[in-house]
């Protein structure tokens, strides 16, 4: 039919706004970048984009989706094994709380992202509706996470007694905020990233220990001490 539209086209001009926003909002940050800017970053007139996202906050949001949304599945695509299979509750842990230091290693352009992200859609006051694909995004890694509760419902390796969503936000607030401090450099960043590195180790054990198996029974026993 005459004037139909191209689905192959439609989702190659998407796929071309998404990137060039996403490399001028790690280089200059979100605030500075004008929606003109990010069209013609990406080769096309500003109408074109608008066509495709109504507002900057919902270009932002679609930018942060699309990227973090690689980004988890290029981790699945990085397990030990296809759906965890013969590992403990404790071994998955282990690895959710490394894929956060792989993070570091391989692409602190998106923790830099994340860093001015973050702090646009807190000073626009972006929420409600425009920030649902965000949030579906999130659920998906707390589905994730869930399968670690879940195995350790039966094997006991990582402790139940605390709230599976107490855990999850925890363990996602500390490790993101660490790995995306050091990306951007708002702490002390020692002189070589090994160094960085042993430090974000450090973080890494004191959350296993924290929440593995053996921590719960050291809790319970100073609990039953003061009691």
């Amino acid at each position: 039919m005459a004037g139909a539209k191209n689905p192959s086209k439609t989702e190659a001009t998407r796929q071309k706004l998404l990137e060039a926003s996403y490399k001028l909002f790690t280089q200059k940050n979100i605030e500075s970048v004008s929606m003109e800017q990010a069209a013609n970053a990406a080769g096309y007139g500003v109408a074109t984009l608008y066509r495709y996202y109504s507002t900057k906050p919902k270009l932002a949001v679609a930018v942060a989706t699309w990227k973090w949304g690689h980004q988890i599945d290029a981790n699945r695509l990085n397990r030990p094994a296809p759906e965890f299979e013969g590992m403990t509750a404790a071994q998955i842990f282990s690895f959710y709380l490394e894929s956060f230091l792989y993070l570091y290693r391989n692409d602190q352009e998106l923790l830099r992202f994340n860093q001015f992200f973050n702090v646009y859609i807190r000073a626009e006051h972006i929420e409600g509706e425009t920030l649902t694909p965000y949030r579906e995004l999130i659920e998906r890694l707390k589905q994730q996470f869930h399968v670690i509760y879940e195995k350790a419902e039966r094997d006991r390796t990582v402790r139940t007694d605390v709230p599976e969503e107490e855990m999850f936000r925890t363990t996602l607030h500390l490790m993101l905020a660490a790995v995306t401090r050091y990306a951007v450099g708002l702490v002390y960043k020692p002189e070589t990233d090994a160094e960085a590195m042993e430090e974000l180790e450090t973080l890494k054990r004191a959350l296993l220990r924290e929440y593995t198996a053996e921590s719960g029974e050291r809790s319970s026993e100073s609990g039953d001490m003061r009691g």
